[in-house]
């Protein structure tokens, strides 16, 4: 590790407790969103998808492109201002890699079945597996929202480490 200013370890502690605070934030949002609205959509499948609709229902589509597009800037702002911080540097690469394999996941797997959902809500169709899809979207979206909290949770080592390092 080089020899690091003082300036420089604040500015790596702000941008690390920075992308941390605002990555449990949105693991409240997503806690929230999977404990009170999906069971509300998924329970009675086609009936409660106007949940999902757009202008109409809690659609979160912009909030969540919003959220996330922020997130992910102060994760690689907290990147680039711990480069020079090697233990630092390195966990959260492996903590961003992980973050981006699960948003690939969301992207592939999450929001095509939800964007699904609501044109089944806006046709008033039924297909036969609806009721199967929407529970292993249930099932799946557990396991994602676990993931990320575990990423956020990984960070809180990372933060005292640095905080360590200034004193």
């Amino acid at each position: 590790m080089e020899n690091l200013t003082t300036d420089y370890l604040t500015k790596a502690e702000l941008w690390l407790f920075i992308t941390t605070l605002v990555y449990f934030m949105m693991n409240g949002a997503q806690i929230f969103e999977t404990l009170v609205l999906v069971p509300k959509w998924v329970a009675s499948p086609p009936a409660n998808f106007n949940l999902l609709i757009d202008g109409k229902g809690a659609s979160l589509k912009l909030f969540w492109i919003i959220f996330h597009s922020l997130h992910e800037i102060t994760f690689i702002l907290a990147i680039i201002f711990c480069w020079k911080i090697d233990p630092v540097r390195n966990w959260l690469l492996i903590l961003f890699a992980i973050h981006v394999a699960v948003r690939v996941w969301t992207l592939s797997y999450f929001a095509p079945n939800i964007i699904d959902f609501q044109k089944i809500a806006e046709q008033s169709t039924f297909t036969k597996d609806l009721i199967s899809r929407t529970s292993m979207w249930q099932t799946l979206n557990y396991i994602r929202v676990s993931i990320f909290i575990a990423v956020s949770l990984g960070l809180i080592p990372l933060c005292i480490k640095l905080s360590n390092l200034k004193h």
